[in-house]
């Protein structure tokens, strides 16, 4: 993809050995599927890292604006994570500052930026969303679970996926910091569900989303975000049904502090989705 040769360059410019993989320009993408936030698209990387005792490795998609990582073990980090990863050392220049993310990243993340003083904002998906609300309140930092990441600080603004990169190895360069298995080992212990993704016609699954959120409100007050969809928070844990942008889809998401308070929440979002919209179930 087009990052592969200017990331290779400009990270041995920051005095990187770089160990570049499938890094020839080829839009057929031979090897795997171009997405840096699927698990399965970073197996050769993660072999790669641990294979050559790598601090971390770093992945792109196709037109480099979005960006994955790999710990020195061979974990991913989610995009939630890198984003958080990213804030942490953000914060300690800018205390402060205010960081902006989606309606899917989890709650840790929220959490936790509190916890570092960030002035932190739930917003809706989609990078372009992201970036006009970047403008708007005038974020130093901003990013997607798909691996979009925006600065403002110290740079334009948008989502360079070759310039975070940068910015994870300048951190990483700093013998005090933190490397990146430490910090996922230090997070708090939580279950996340992936993105889960049901087909639904165009048509019907903003009519579903609007009358499950109706509901939701309804129960639950204010513990439910409308921004996008319907996010809502419980004592231990958090849910979220919204409607694609872009594609003919219902997208949930699920996380919480125990596999059975998971499944709580998940009965919740069930039982609601019986009454509004029988035919849609929430996966297992």
């Amino acid at each position: 993809g087009a990052a592969g040769q200017l990331a290779l360059k400009c990270y041995e410019k920051m005095g990187c050995e770089v160990i570049p993989l499938f890094c020839e320009f080829d839009g057929r993408f031979p090897n795997h599927h171009p997405d840096p936030t699927v698990e399965k698209n970073l197996v050769d990387l993660k072999k790669a890292v641990t294979e050559n005792n790598a601090d971390f490795g770093i992945a792109f998609d196709g037109d480099g604006d979005r960006i994955g990582a790999v710990t020195a073990s061979g974990k991913m980090l989610y995009g939630d994570q890198l984003l958080l990863y990213l804030a942490k050392d953000l914060l300690k220049d800018v205390p402060g500052a205010t960081i902006i993310s989606e309606v899917k990243s989890s709650q840790v993340l929220y959490n936790e930026l509190e916890r570092l003083g960030a002035q932190a904002i739930v917003w809706k998906t989609g990078h372009s969303l992201i970036k006009s609300k970047l403008k708007e309140t005038g974020a130093l930092l901003a990013g997607e679970m798909s691996g979009h990441i925006f600065f403002a600080h110290r740079y334009l603004g948008f989502d360079d996926a070759v310039y975070t990169g940068g910015r994870l190895i300048e951190i990483l360069q700093d013998e005090n910091a933190q490397d990146l298995d430490s910090f996922l080992q230090e997070l708090p212990k939580v279950i996340n569900t992936p993105e889960m993704r049901i087909d639904c016609d165009d048509q019907k699954k903003f009519e579903v989303v609007e009358s499950f959120t109706a509901q939701a409100k309804a129960q639950f007050g204010d513990d439910v975000l409308d921004i996008d969809g319907a996010r809502v928070k419980f004592p231990n844990g958090w849910g979220l049904l919204r409607a694609s942008n872009t594609q003919p889809v219902l997208v949930m998401r699920f996380g919480a502090d125990s596999s059975e308070n998971l499944n709580l929440i998940k009965a919740q979002f069930a039982k609601i989705l019986e009454k509004v919209a029988p035919d849609v179930k929430v996966p297992d």
